[in-house]
């Protein structure tokens, strides 16, 4: 099964997603980590023309959009969302010509292109922030407060920094100011009016050259609550998505948003905003995709479900309900950069392959994290000396292993760098991932990889999957550790449990992550497996 993408097919789908809504409300959206994509210039680096050259599996594989991890200048203290220089690109990743071909080449191939805003914070060699250490009087845009106790020694509030350790660090003079994630970080005063100023010209400059869309870093903090109030207990990194913060998700963060969608809606073509967001609730995080706010927000509740029937049919039910209630799509996330990927998380391939169906016959739209198609796994065992998350050298925040997600991928060859670039890697990759590149996997029928292809293919096909505007979902009775609903003309099954399960046929098979035996009036259900059946 191949698809032809062209620039005609981005045409066709950009006026088919106007009529239903918008092109992104059923988008599989890539996620590219640009550093470990692929690298065009030996070394060991991936970089925009890599990414650029790669284009073509993205378009085979039968995505919609690319999304783009940051290449803007910055000096990398945590793998570029550590921003200098909001207009340029780091010469780690290229040029700004790069930055405009790799545009027009995804749009030749029909794919549109999200790239990073990072509006939380800046790094700390960004001009602003020099200039607030040279001059006391130029600090109002970041958030600098005296400290507190004997001669301000003390820190001007509980705040914890999301990789671990205080959120404040003092600079010379005595002064304090807040980082809530390194202290290379720091934060932004998003009530000074030339924050708000700049990065609405940093969004033109990037909608000028001609990127689709944004997705939003930390969508959910950029407001404080006033007066800076203490939390009153640590290990506040724990807390983040599951009770109110005074430093995440303030019901400031939404005007900005609004002023946001007013900009993108003064651009042809359909430009959207995606957030970042960690909410206590599915009905918080809906606030973020009201009509007039972004037009989609991560998942993350689905993505830390565990592989447990009931609890990923209650997750389920509850982020298309929030969504439903303002009219927007929910999206779907199994991993990214940040989180051990889903295929060691849930304990096998078998289940990640599963899981993996399951996303993509659910209304609305799905991320895919690079390097999931191939089915790779969380690498686990990395020296600490080549470790380079910066939440691993400090302690009580995050767990500080996020390279493990972040291996560079493997394309093709029996040894690393498996065509990555020919200058090595700058994470080790393991040695026995020979059989698991884009090369080994290419047209065999048993590998992820064209099990990813062969469902894109058929969400795009078969009118009742992925599109939230096509019907909604009705789930039908069904054993303990089974899933069964239905969508117009299709149905979906996913057995949870590990031995197989005798169920009256639903349709006819047309994809399953494991062999499935029927005789067209009963079916066997392979464990830990899910099937798609047209009906």
């Amino acid at each position: 099964m191949t698809h032809e993408l062209t620039a005609s097919r981005l045409a066709s789908a950009s006026s088919e997603g106007t009529a239903n809504g918008g092109w992104w409300r059923d988008a599989v959206i890539y996620q590219v980590y640009v550093r470990s994509f692929a690298d065009s210039d030996g070394d060991g680096v991936g970089d925009l023309r890599g990414v650029r050259e790669r284009l073509p599996h993205l378009a085979w594989l039968g995505v919609d959009a690319v999304w783009l991890t940051p290449f803007y200048v910055s000096p990398q203290a945590d793998g570029g969302y550590d921003v200098a220089d909001y207009r340029a690109v780091d010469p780690l990743f290229g040029d700004l010509s790069d930055a405009d071909d790799l545009v027009r080449a995804a749009h030749d191939l029909g794919l549109r292109v999200i790239v990073d805003v990072v509006p939380n914070h800046t790094s700390d060699r960004h001009p602003w922030f020099r200039e607030a250490l040279a001059d006391p009087a130029a600090r109002a845009r970041y958030h600098f407060r005296p400290g507190r106790g004997a001669g301000g020694a003390l820190p001007p509030n509980d705040w914890e920094s999301v990789f671990g350790g205080p959120a404040w660090t003092r600079v010379a003079d005595g002064q304090w100011y807040l980082h809530l994630f390194a202290p290379e970080q720091p934060d932004l005063n998003w009530d000074h009016p030339e924050v708000a100023e700049e990065f609405a010209s940093v969004l033109r400059f990037w909608l000028d050259l001609g990127v689709d869309g944004f997705r939003v870093d930390v969508a959910h903090g950029m407001v404080k609550a006033a007066g800076l109030p203490d939390i009153g207990h640590g290990a506040q990194a724990t807390l983040i998505g599951t009770q109110p913060l005074p430093f995440f998700d303030q019901d400031g963060v939404h005007e900005i948003h609004r002023s946001w969608r007013r900009l993108l809606d003064s651009y042809e073509g359909a430009r959207i905003g995606v957030a970042e967001a960690w909410a206590p609730t599915s009905e918080r995080l809906a606030l973020y995709v009201r009509p007039d706010e972004l037009h989609q927000a991560f998942n993350f509740r689905f993505l830390n479900c565990p592989w447990d029937a009931v609890a990923m049919r209650t997750v389920i039910d509850e982020s298309l309900a929030a969504t439903a209630s303002v009219g927007a799509p929910t999206t779907w996330v199994l991993s990214n950069h940040d989180v051990v990927r889903h295929r060691t998380r849930y304990g096998s391939l078998a289940r990640a392959r599963a899981a993996a169906l399951l996303m993509l016959a659910l209304p609305g739209s799905a991320y895919v994290y690079q390097g999931e198609e191939l089915g790779l796994p969380e690498v686990v065992d990395l020296p600490d000396a080549v470790r380079q998350d910066p939440a691993f050298l400090r302690s009580a925040g995050q767990e500080g292993l996020r390279d493990g997600c972040r291996i560079p991928l493997p394309w093709s060859g029996q040894e690393p760098p498996y065509g990555f670039g020919r200058g090595g890697t700058w994470l080790p990759q393991p040695t026995d991932w020979a059989g698991l590149s884009v090369a080994a996997q290419t047209g065999d029928p048993h590998s992820t990889l064209e099990l990813y292809r062969a469902a894109l293919e058929l969400r795009r096909a078969l009118p009742g999957l992925g599109s939230p505007d096509a019907g909604g979902l009705t789930w039908l009775p069904a054993p303990e550790g089974v899933l069964l609903f239905t969508r117009p003309g299709f149905a979906c099954t996913l057995n949870s449990r590990p031995t197989p399960l005798e169920l009256p046929s639903p349709g006819r098979p047309v994809l399953s992550s494991a062999p499935v035996e029927t005789d067209g009036r009963t079916v066997l259900l392979p464990p830990e497996s899910c099937t798609w059946w047209a009906l």
